[in-house]
């Protein structure tokens, strides 16, 4: 936008038409200080420890060592074991949980109890993984008066009770931890498909039908080829990807007996080299690392095409038909839903019990009562974590929103190999495990503020969080079109102001972005693990140090969870529809 004198009088020229779609930024001195903040974190907290790391890895006191390190940490006992659940973990889980999303959404399409289904999917998916893990945990408790997985398989078997399956036990422990993440992350899925199959055109399954097509035809011509199979790559992808951040979940529901027979490298790396950087556990991060980027580029690729397809303007003329799903699809659905609310019941009626009635027996068989819940609450030490967390998620979200939107808006009108290249660099930033930077940021910590500090904290999550913010905001804003852009830029009188506009077009994703940060910083359990200090105790980190005597504190600690998991899963639901709109928006970036 410029001003001109037009016959002695002030005019404005509009110049941010779509062939000049770039003139939307501020000059290039405004936003080398937009990008600052953002790169200033990246670079000291994402990309040196990942350097650090590489260096490590290759390194002793600084001499170079080559691949010694790697061969020591693939030759040490049970190496093998771990990378092989690792990849185990990457396909068998990502499999189910898209065919399990895909169905449950197809089947919840255009019926009565659809919406109720897609509901009771959603609330696991905001839970902590400390909470879901103990939900787990108790459900598989070892002994068949208390755990009722376990109950239900010694009748099942026709076993007596003292030769119960043992569903945490060496041989079984890694499917009763895959059981628990599918359970927790279907819910995703289905939004996901949901958000897909709404975006197909309805007029393409008629045109399927009136060359003479069966439900078959449909489903290949009218919707698998024009979208779901990319919507299939980008849900298996990213669960893959999500599958690298086990921690939380192995950490809580393995006994401690059990846990090197569920490892993976997630678990590994941190027990080899904690929150310092060693050569050994420098060069697992290394693998891991590897691993990561491999499936990124996967998902980059797939995400890079045309999903989730624009919509189609209505035209006059007869409305499509459609078909709802059949009604055994839809009994099928509505019995998968109850079967998914068990896991919830357990916990709220464990929580529901005495602290004695809850350890000795099961929650079927003593009657409720609020002893769990008065124990915890009258002490000064949840109230603490509450308040703590609750200060932190909303100061790191605050933080994340202003940083990302900063950096979005410059980057979001990039083009060609740049944008592409900003798109794989934010990718990759996102997916950094923290367990294989954690040495390198205690280290940065140390010199700007110092480790184990409630600053120190918040600072890492706001790094951590940076990357996926500015991932989607830029991709929202790019998505925006040339009217709106054109309009922002004509109201605003200064680069903020057309900011401002910019952002208020984009709510959706500007809540999907607080809503996910706030969620991920209230449900961390590995950052605070790695970062924080007695000043400084998260929710999570309070749940998992209950957890180490589960069977005695069984009834607290599930009294605990369930006080935990009010809050996300309230913002889960209310904000459900801005999710998944803020999510898809610029998906064709």
């Amino acid at each position: 936008m410029s001003q001109v004198k037009v016959l002695g009088e002030l005019a404005v020229l509009d110049d941010v038409g779509p062939p000049r779609r770039g003139r939307a930024y501020p000059a290039a001195g405004a936003t080398s200080a937009l990008l600052l903040p953002a790169a200033l974190l990246l670079g000291a907290l994402v990309l040196w420890p990942v350097l650090r790391t590489l260096h490590a890895s290759v390194t002793t006191d600084g001499r170079w060592v080559g691949a010694e390190h790697f061969r020591a940490a693939l030759a040490a006992p049970g190496t093998g074991a771990v990378v092989g659940r690792t990849v185990l973990w990457a396909v068998l889980v990502p499999a189910v949980v898209t065919a399990l999303g895909y169905l449950f959404a197809v089947a919840s399409r255009r019926s009565q109890e659809g919406g109720l289904v897609r509901l009771i999917l959603l609330v696991p998916v905001a839970l902590p993984l400390v909470v879901t893990g103990v939900t787990f945990r108790l459900m598989y408790d070892p002994d068949p008066t208390r755990g009722l997985a376990t109950l239900l398989a010694a009748r099942l078997t026709g076993r007596s009770d003292d030769n119960a399956p043992q569903l945490l036990g060496p041989g079984l422990v890694t499917v009763a931890l895959m059981s628990a993440f599918v359970w927790a992350w279907v819910g995703l899925a289905v939004l996901v498909f949901r958000a897909a199959l709404d975006r197909l055109p309805p007029s393409l399954a008629d045109a399927v039908r009136a060359y003479g097509g069966g439900r078959r035809h449909v489903l290949w011509d009218a919707q698998w080829r024009p979208l779901l199979l990319r919507t299939v790559a980008v849900v298996f992808a990213l669960v893959a990807l999500g599958t690298s951040r086990t921690f939380d979940l192995i950490l809580v529901m393995t006994p401690g007996s059990v846990r090197d027979d569920a490892a993976v490298l997630a678990l590994r790396v941190w027990q080899t080299s904690g929150g310092t950087t060693t050569g050994q556990g420098a060069a697992l991060g290394v693998v891991w690392l590897a691993a990561v980027a491999a499936g990124m580029l996967v998902a980059a690729f797939f995400v890079r095409q045309a999903w989730p397809p624009p919509r189609v303007e209505a035209t006059p003329g007869p409305a499509p038909t459609t078909t709802p799903p059949r009604r055994l699809f839809r009994l099928l659905a509505a019995g998968g839903a109850v079967a998914w609310l068990i896991p919830l019941v357990v916990l709220v009626a464990t929580s529901a019990h005495g602290q004695v009635n809850a350890a000795a027996r099961g929650w079927w068989s003593a009657p409720p009562g609020t002893g769990s819940y008065a124990a915890l609450l009258g002490g000064g030490e949840l109230w603490r974590a509450l308040g703590f967390t609750l200060l932190l998620a909303t100061v790191v979200t605050a933080s994340v929103l202003v940083v990302a939107l900063l950096a979005a808006y410059p980057l979001a009108w990039l083009t060609g190999p740049a944008a592409q290249a900003t798109g794989l660099l934010l990718m990759a930033a996102t997916v950094v495990p923290v367990q294989v930077i954690a040495g390198p940021v205690n280290e940065v910590l140390g010199v700007v503020l110092s480790s184990g500090t409630a600053r120190g904290l918040a600072l890492v999550h706001v790094a951590l969080g940076v990357p996926f913010a500015v991932l989607v905001l830029r991709n929202a804003f790019a998505d925006l079109p040339a009217e709106q852009v054109r309009g922002a830029r004509l109201g605003g009188r200064r680069w903020w102001g057309t900011l401002h506009r910019l952002a208020r077009h984009n709510l959706p994703a500007v809540i999907a972005v607080s809503v996910l940060e706030f969620v991920q910083v209230w449900n961390d359990l590995a950052v605070g693990l790695l970062f924080s200090g007695p000043e400084a105790t998260p929710l999570g980190l309070f749940l998992a140090g209950q957890s180490r005597g589960f069977v005695s504190n069984s009834g607290v600690l599930a009294a605990g969870s369930v006080l935990a998991s009010v809050l996300p899963v309230v913002l889960m639901v209310l904000a459900r529809r801005q999710l998944v709109a803020g999510l898809v928006s610029g998906g064709v970036r």
